[in-house]
């Protein structure tokens, strides 16, 4: 069986095809993490929001508790 030009052009196709997909997919997956860290940087600064806001109630509480006394 002789490899005629035909299969050489398909297996060029494939490896065109599948460097395609990988490309898009590796730019998306990329993409991806950007986002993710966008998103858990910001869940990191609320945690430590909510943490300030607690200490400044008890800060408040102890306060209003002293101006009572």
């Amino acid at each position: 069986m002789e490899l005629d030009y035909k299969f050489w052009i398909q297996i060029l196709v494939y490896a065109g095809t599948f460097g395609g997909f990988y490309g898009s997919m590796k730019t998306e997956m990329r993409w991806m993490k950007e986002k993710l860290d966008k998103h858990n940087s910001f869940q990191d600064r609320l945690v430590r929001v909510e943490e300030s806001g607690k200490s400044a109630h008890h800060r408040l509480d102890d306060l209003c508790n002293d101006m009572k006394r």
